[in-house]
């Protein structure tokens, strides 16, 4: 096994800190003088660069940023998928120029052609017959846990320890003491302790998901089919199988939010690995770039909502926004889905990263470092630990920190102006 000389590493690392403020200047000028923004950046966690300012861009094409000092770079965050298919793809843009100069009307509170086409698309891919639009995947989650609610009647949902379902209050959680419900180190604020909300389960850990839910007052189990922000953690063999077949056993419906990984094609993990959910979510990407996000229902909880007596989804009833399918968001996602994220796309970029895995596993076993790499379709990422995690908890206990390798570790200079 190999040995790293943590002497070398440490020096090393301050060599590359310090060459990276040589070539940045511009971006840390912009960061120091940023005086009206919280943190100095548009959104908090941007001040996790480790480079001890942001990179400030001036231009994204494609999969090449280039910074406000004229350094080019080939990124491989791509907007944490939010941009998976490139920045700025040819078909959105066009869409989005004609939704503005020709079309007219960004945002009306009204309907257009482009919303049906959306959905039927995603029935296409996901297989759930009916589609509301949100902004965001957050407010979908958001919605969607509030829709299980009402028709299930029951007031707690199921989560896995260490899950990504964005800001949504009842999923920040991790398993306690005795398989206790506690809340995410770092949740800020929130309005309930989260035991009131959720109850705990750990991801590839059947026994925990039975326990969970064999209380009867689940009303939804939400989960990403593979996690996602812990460093990708994959689903052992039959485990979601076993998980579809409980959910039914106690009545809770199943909850699948593929905003990360539709990664692993098309119609993401639920058609790649027939998961059967009772409510999908999908957000960032589907709209190239644009605020985008959408959340899809199975005709039996279609059909709950409508024979519910105080369903009010028209008008207070906490389920939707007056942003959400706007006609900006619908032209963008229209032209992402059917000219950019393609069938034939995925094809390619799933061989990509095929490719980077295998060299990745290649110099791993060459060097005998105990790391390892997992691919999730077109996604694959690196940690720093062998064997990898099998479940969310094991993960932050043996990192310690995301071993993201689609985040800044795998950002490479490729040339400097």
């Amino acid at each position: 096994m190999g040995v790293i000389d943590r002497d070398r590493l440490a020096t090393a690392i301050q060599s590359e800190l310090a060459i990276y403020r040589q070539r940045t200047p511009e971006s840390g000028r912009l960061f120091g003088d940023a005086r009206h923004l919280l943190g100095g950046v548009p959104m908090t966690w941007m001040n996790k660069w480790a480079g001890g300012h942001p990179l400030h861009f001036a231009t994204a094409k494609g999969n090449r940023i280039v910074d406000v000092d004229g350094n080019e770079y080939i990124d491989f965050a791509l907007g944490d998928t939010g941009a998976m298919a490139g920045h700025s793809p040819d078909a959105t843009v066009r869409a989005i120029r004609q939704r503005i100069e020709g079309a007219g009307g960004i945002t009306t509170m009204l309907p257009t052609d482009d919303a049906e086409w959306v959905a039927a698309e995603l029935t296409r891919r996901f297989g759930l017959p009916l589609w509301s639009l949100s902004l965001t995947a957050t407010d979908a989650n958001r919605w969607a846990l509030r829709i299980a609610r009402l028709v299930t009647g029951r007031d707690k949902i199921c989560a896995f320890s260490y899950c990504y379902h964005g800001a949504v209050d009842e999923t920040l959680v991790r398993t306690g003491p005795n398989g206790t419900t506690i809340e995410r180190e770092g949740n800020v604020g929130p309005a309930v302790p989260v035991a009131q909300t959720t109850r705990v389960a750990e991801f590839n850990d059947l026994e925990s998901v039975e326990r969970a839910l064999a209380h009867g007052d689940v009303a939804v189990l939400i989960a990403e089919p593979a996690l996602t922000n812990i460093g990708i953690v994959l689903p052992e063999p039959g485990f979601w199988e076993s998980v579809r077949e409980l959910c039914d056993k106690y009545g809770t419906l199943l909850l699948i939010d593929e905003t990360h990984t539709i990664s692993a094609g098309p119609g993401g993990c639920t058609r790649a690995w027939d998961l059967r959910p009772d409510i999908v979510v999908i957000g960032k990407s589907i709209g190239g770039g644009v605020p985008s996000g959408a959340y899809g229902l199975s005709e039996a909880v279609a059909a709950r909502i409508n024979e519910h007596p105080e369903a009010d989804l028209i008008d207070v009833g906490g389920v939707g926004g007056t942003l959400a399918g706007n006609a900006l968001s619908t032209s963008a996602m229209r032209a992402t889905l059917s000219e950019v994220l393609t069938d034939f796309a995925f094809d390619h970029m799933i061989e990509l990263a095929t490719h980077f895995r295998e060299g990745v596993e290649g110099v791993l076993r060459d060097t005998g470092i105990p790391w390892s790499i997992a691919q999730l379709g077109a996604r694959a990422e690196y940690r720093f630990v062998d064997p990898p995690p099998r479940t969310g908890t094991e993960s932050q206990l043996r990192t310690m920190t995301k071993s993201r390798s689609t985040c800044i570790c795998s950002w490479r200079i490729v040339e400097c102006s």
